[in-house]
């Protein structure tokens, strides 16, 4: 099968827990398992999530597009650091990763004192957000002033001693849709397993 073909959504599937299932088998199928480069893998992951919703505009039942931004904000830390002596912390930032949509912000600052918006309070507080109206909630940032509504899910990264079962947040799967009160607990159940899903496929 094409890898084009991963993103087609059966007319069969007509509600969210099917659609989020199905995504999910897709991208299982497209994660290949001698291949764990993260940027590789949430390049295609991004991809295949946008590009799904898009051809399945009754996801939200409003006849409007499912999602305008689909992308990821990731640690810092996972970026090559400069060498140039520079005093900059580097865990003070979610940097933009693999997306699909308009450009977005280049990273979300995340010093103490510093950090706002969905993408950061998801990161710290290491639990998917889900934001019905993106213009009540504070702090949001703008990327696109036509986003109504918001979801936010942590990348979490599990000890590997089986400890702290969230040992590490490497990042969040942000999504923006143009209808207000796009999201649910379905969409958030769906994400959570993607997420997962994808920091499994991973080397970090």
């Amino acid at each position: 099968m094409p890898h084009a073909d991963s993103a087609l959504v059966p007319e069969t599937i007509t509600n969210k827990a099917e659609f989020w299932a199905h995504t999910y088998s897709q991208l299982d199928a497209l994660l290949d398992p001698d291949q764990r480069n993260w940027v590789t893998n949430l390049s295609n992951a991004s991809s295949l999530i946008y590009n799904s919703l898009l051809v399945f505009p009754t996801h939200f039942g409003n006849g409007q597009r499912a999602v305008n931004w689909c992308g990821f904000y990731l640690d810092s830390h996972l970026f090559p650091q400069p060498s140039n002596g520079s005093s900059k912390s580097a865990s003070s930032r979610l940097l933009l990763g693999p997306f699909n949509g308009k450009p977005a912000c280049q990273y979300i600052n995340t010093a103490p004192g510093k950090a706002r918006g969905v993408c950061a309070d998801g990161f710290f507080q290491r639990r998917t957000i889900v934001v019905s109206d993106v213009e009540a909630y504070p702090g949001h940032i703008a990327c696109d002033g036509e986003t109504k509504s918001e979801i936010v899910c942590p990348l979490i990264l599990p000890s590997p001693s089986g400890g702290d079962p969230a040992h590490r947040v490497l990042g969040v799967l942000d999504l923006d849709c143009l209808a207000v009160e796009a999201f649910d607990d379905e969409d958030k159940a769906g994400l959570e397993k993607i997420a997962a899903l994808l920091v499994k496929a991973c080397d970090w």
